[in-house]
């Protein structure tokens, strides 16, 4: 069962910093974790002319921290005892000193409130975005008013095996740190799980409708082809899962397979509305060998159409383009 050691849960509003407090703080007590409440609080620019650094405008800053802290202060101060807790404030630009934070200390999760801008009919921000891109941990963006128990948890995997050897290798890493993240988050919520693929076949437009002039029977083997082994991808991944030595988590949950002929970017979203999942775990995947370069076309499209909460996993190899400060430890 995959665990979390290290939280650190970002306070961004009051209006959903409470609720995603209280399940930040039942996440680290089932994880036995240690968790951070951190809030980032932005530099005073006091304008006017007046000079960055003087005593007038170093004050300001002092007072805005001094200020962010006890208000931090108090939301933690209820669970005081319950689990290893500490807050602080981060000052500066918000997912740059999120992500040092973790750089520094280690985390493993950011949890965090997702940004819901009138503006735009979707559930991400900019600020979300950039820690889906750049954060090197799990980054759980919990929806405003989510459950606190998840019903329908989907699982978004990626079978497509058009890749070069090391690209295909790292992708089933990732399927299986997705698989088997969502579905401990199955586990502890008594949820549905529910474990979605979309796949398509290279080339049958083409063969059916273009130049290429293929006997339908033909176009029709390949396209079975294809489908069964992505069937057999797919038992493999759920096999190797639930086969880990003192295991067994399938055994524990409702589960159910989906793997729907079509584009992930139109399939997950359609799934998730269809089983009104409560999350949607999925990966940001891109070349790893480019700091920063993660979260590609289909995963950003996916992104922009799901209502639900998000946990979005990095693949193993990703190295983020944040850097820490001198003076950083």
């Amino acid at each position: 069962m995959k665990r979390f050691k290290n939280i650190l849960c970002v306070i961004t509003t009051p209006a959903t910093g409470q609720a995603l407090l209280q399940r930040a703080v039942t996440l680290a007590d089932s994880n036995q974790a240690r968790l951070t409440v951190v809030a980032v609080a932005e530099h005073v620019s006091i304008g006017m002319g007046m000079p960055e650094g003087g005593p007038v405008s170093d004050g300001l800053q002092a007072a805005v921290v001094e200020s962010a802290q006890q208000k931090l202060d108090q939301a933690i101060a209820p669970y005081r005892g319950r689990s290893e807790i500490r807050g602080r404030v981060l000052l500066g630009s918000l997912f740059l000193e999120i992500i040092r934070e973790v750089l520094r200390n280690g985390h493993d999760l950011v949890i965090k409130s997702a940004e819901d801008p009138e503006w735009l009919d979707r559930l991400l921000g900019s600020e979300d975005m950039h820690l889906l891109r750049k954060c090197p941990c799990p980054v759980w963006l919990v929806k405003p008013g989510a459950p606190m128990k998840y019903r329908s948890i989907v699982a978004a995997v990626d079978l497509d095996d058009a890749h070069e050897k090391e690209e295909l290798h790292t992708r089933r890493l990732l399927n299986f740190d997705i698989l088997e993240l969502a579905s401990s988050l199955a586990l502890a919520n008594f949820s549905e799980l529910h474990i979605v693929h979309g796949w398509e076949v290279i080339g049958e437009t083409s063969m059916r409708d273009g130049f290429l002039r293929v006997p339908e029977a033909k176009v029709d083997a390949y396209v079975h082809q294809v489908k069964k082994r992505r069937e057999s991808d797919m038992a493999r991944l759920l096999e190797k899962l639930n086969s880990r030595p003192g295991n067994h988590v399938l055994d524990c949950i409702e589960y159910k397979v989906h793997l729907v002929k079509g584009s992930p970017r139109k399939i997950i979203p359609a799934v998730s509305r269809k089983v009104k999942a409560d999350m949607v775990v999925m990966g940001t995947v891109g070349r790893t060998g480019i700091p920063g370069f993660i979260t590609g076309n289909t995963a950003e499209m996916i992104l922009s159409q799901v209502e639900s909460s998000v946990l979005a996993i990095k693949p193993k190899g990703f190295r983020t383009p944040v850097t820490l400060e001198n003076g950083d430890d």
